[in-house]
């Protein structure tokens, strides 16, 4: 898809939302790359985007496991309420000129400038903040599209975890406070799958379950849109798959399905079996695999079980080569790590939420290093998601939008000093990055 801006038009958005062109960031990023990465209208790799008006207070189809409502935990100094990047975003998207950290008044102010936007945009309102982080095409994780959330503009990614889960599951959420809230909704997301597909409950053996429940259920949702398919797994239980034969898994399956509390490690090991088999029929249906690799929301997020490294059997299973592997978040802390698993010739990894949590020039270290090494591997994502009452999806686009760019600027002007690229090719990593990369993966 094209995006064809105005000559003011693009002039403008240059002037507004370009922190890179500024004097203070001019030694950092050559000027003209800078001009030439504002202007590149982006794929969104990753997002929660949220519906327009009239159905935007009610959505919460933003997640399958909202993070809104955890216990308290130590949220990333750029997610805050006291970001001064706050203030730009207000002022570019709802023309409010507030400083944070905003008292009550003022985040009444700020709330009341937002619906006033949201009113004057009406059905357009989810595009139109798109437009304002020049974003062309975002990719919508959610558990439904919604009014103003439709192609072309927004392409869907559903959540399948719950898939991986058809057993009793109170001692899972009895693990941890937050698996305690998760779990629960896994439950309520199956029954709604089933509900769709005319069952009223689960199969009797795994071979039904597999052709009656999952295989149609990963083709209802491509045939409804789908672009991918996305597993938060790492919110409730750690990555390690072990390769487990059918005949096993069915046999677990069969015994534990009427049982309560079944058997955690008998448990586990059909979860094993059914995300490769999820995962070798989304390689069937053309659908790439989108997982969580950062340290996540929550004070009892397992950081050791998000690993990125442990993925590494399924990614050299002969059976799972035609499955592409999306590592959402650029897997944080492990960020050497999982620039190594980007040798494997099905694995990308995207830039979101680390967009937020980490500073331009920090980053644009390792997202150097991996456009150094596998550049056609590496997605723009902003994690837009209604964080806060002071960060909604939209600053939260608007901000990681800018620090992607910026990030991108400054890596590629050191590379260009370096003598290891030319300004030409600069200008084709940036659009690579920004857009032909997801292009080319989802065949938009």
């Amino acid at each position: 898809m094209k995006i064809i801006y105005s000559t003011l038009t693009t002039a403008i958005f240059i002037l507004t939302t370009t922190p890179f062109l500024h004097a203070q960031c001019a030694p950092s990023i050559d000027p003209a790359l800078a001009a030439q990465i504002a202007t590149i209208p982006a794929v969104d790799n990753h997002a929660h985007p949220m519906l327009s008006p009239p159905d935007y207070a009610t959505d919460r189809n933003f997640d399958a496991l909202p993070v809104d409502n955890m216990e308290p935990y130590t949220d990333p100094a750029g997610m805050r309420s006291d970001l001064p990047t706050l203030h730009d975003a207000w002022k570019a998207i709802f023309n409010f000129d507030g400083n944070p950290p905003l008292n009550p008044d003022a985040l009444k102010q700020l709330d009341a400038a937002r619906e006033a936007t949201r009113q004057q945009q009406a059905s357009n309102y989810s595009t139109y903040i798109l437009d304002k982080a020049n974003i062309g095409t975002m990719l919508a994780n959610r558990v439904a599209m919604g009014t103003g959330v439709q192609p072309p503009r927004f392409r869907w990614v559903p959540y399948i975890d719950t898939l991986l889960f058809p057993l009793d599951n109170s001692v899972l959420a009895a693990a941890t406070p937050d698996r305690k809230q998760f779990f629960p909704l896994e439950d309520a997301l199956r029954k709604k799958y089933l509900a769709q597909l005319n069952i009223k409950a689960l199969p009797p053996t795994l071979d039904a379950y597999l052709k009656q429940v999952v295989t149609p259920l990963l083709e209802q949702q491509k045939a409804n849109g789908a672009v991918a398919e996305k597993f938060e797994i790492a919110y409730l239980r750690s990555f390690g798959f072990d390769d487990v034969p059918q005949a096993e898994a069915a046999h677990i399956y069969a015994t534990l399905l009427h049982q309560p509390h079944p058997n955690e490690t008998q448990y586990k090991r059909l979860q094993d079996f059914l995300f490769r088999y999820i995962a070798a029929e989304c390689g069937r249906l053309n659908l790439p695999v989108h997982l969580h690799t950062t340290s996540g929301g929550g004070g009892y997020f397992s950081i050791t079980g998000d690993n990125p490294l442990l993925l590494e059997p399924l990614f050299n299973d002969p059976r799972l080569r035609h499955t592409n592997f999306v590592l959402l978040h650029g897997g944080w802390p492990f960020v050497h790590e999982i620039g190594a698993l980007l040798q494997k010739p099905n694995v990308y990894l995207d830039l979101s939420q680390q967009s937020l949590m980490i500073p331009p020039h920090t980053m644009s270290a390792w997202l150097r290093e991996w456009l150094e090494l596998y550049p056609e591997k590496i997605l723009y994502a902003t994690d837009a998601y209604p964080y806060s009452s002071s960060m909604g999806w939209e600053e939260a686009g608007w901000i990681a939008n800018r620090n992607i760019r910026e990030s991108l600027g400054i890596a590629l002007t050191g590379m260009i000093r370096d003598n290891e690229i030319s300004p030409t090719r600069a200008t084709d990593l940036a659009h690579m990055v920004l857009h032909h990369n997801a292009e080319s993966l989802y065949k938009f």
